[in-house]
């Protein structure tokens, strides 16, 4: 199958697997509603999950095909970001509805028809597992694609679990037994959920990225003969795969600018595997009184803050 044509194909099944899953949801949420299962609301809100994360998986593959533009310079990266973090956000609020009510059933039990509970619950397992399947082929060669069959496949086991207690409402007459496995669930969403919405918002607050430390490329930065300081460096992400840097560093007159740049460039790449990056070489610095262009200065002001703060 050539590239195209792979493309096109996982597209479609993607597609194919958000459809299916919406059904579900929509399944769940009003034979929950009907049925008066929490349980069932709380899978269907799991189901949830899945659709954001199918969702932002085929969004990521379309995202192959979009270019930068005069306006988006960066592209369309940020839009995913900006996807997950609304979703998660909302799927967050939804688990904290889920547990009020949850915790209000096990005060106040309702009768629930384990066997209608079952019957729901048996279609969102073969829909989840069907799903998964559809997406098993191209799991093999993206991580991005792999990523959403492992969560379909979480979500099929869940399903199974809604099953189970709704067999054993139907055995025991425990309709305790709902409000319990909702309240499982929620520690499941909330897994699923809160990495991905601290994660987006560290994105989105331009924060430097996990396994980066500023102050460890600066030192390595320095650490390189010709080198005097560095100051203005700033790390971050448009998107987790796309990291940049920004920095100024001030060189000894002495040096050839171009092959130190190609020196300095070669080392972040090589240890932080940072490859879009913008350097300012400068001889002296550009302001004078700005306390970031001389470290010496920085660790002097750091060193007074301290000492001030001690002794009052």
């Amino acid at each position: 199958m050539t590239g195209l044509a792979s493309f096109e194909h996982l597209r479609s099944r993607l597609q194919l697997a958000l459809a299916i899953n919406a059904v579900i949801i929509g399944a769940e949420f009003v034979g929950g509603w009907w049925l008066n299962s929490i349980g069932l609301m709380s899978d269907a809100s799991h189901n949830l999950v899945d659709q954001g994360s199918l969702f932002l998986a085929l969004y990521a593959h379309l995202l192959t095909a979009r270019p930068a533009s005069e306006t988006r310079t960066f592209g369309y990266h940020r839009a995913g970001i900006l996807a997950a973090f609304l979703n998660s956000f909302i799927l967050l609020l939804t688990a904290f509805g889920i547990a009020i009510v949850g915790v209000q059933r096990l005060l106040d039990p309702v009768p629930v028809d384990g066997g209608w509970v079952m019957a729901v619950a048996a279609v969102s397992f073969g829909a989840n597992l069907g799903i998964a399947l559809l997406l098993q082929h191209g799991a093999k060669d993206d991580l991005n694609i792999r990523g959403a069959f492992w969560h379909m496949l979480g979500d099929a086991w869940v399903s199974l679990s809604v099953i189970v207690s709704g067999g054993a409402i139907l055995l025991t007459g425990w309709t305790v037994l709902d409000p319990l496995i909702s309240l499982l669930i929620v520690g499941v969403i909330l897994r699923g959920a809160w990495p991905i919405f601290r994660e987006s918002m560290d994105v989105l607050l331009e924060s430097t990225p996990p396994g980066i430390s500023v102050s460890h490329v600066a030192s390595t930065m320095e650490a390189i003969p010709g080198v005097k300081n560095v100051h203005d460096l700033h790390i971050w992400a448009v998107e987790p795969r796309l990291v940049m840097l920004t920095s100024h560093v001030m060189i000894e007159r002495h040096c050839t600018p171009l092959e130190l740049l190609q020196l300095i460039q070669n080392r972040i790449t090589a240890e932080f595997g940072i490859k879009h990056m913008t350097i300012q070489l400068e001889t002296e610095c550009c302001d004078p009184d700005d306390i970031h262009c001389d470290l010496r200065k920085l660790t002097e002001q750091h060193h007074e803050t301290q000492t001030f703060v001690h002794h009052h």
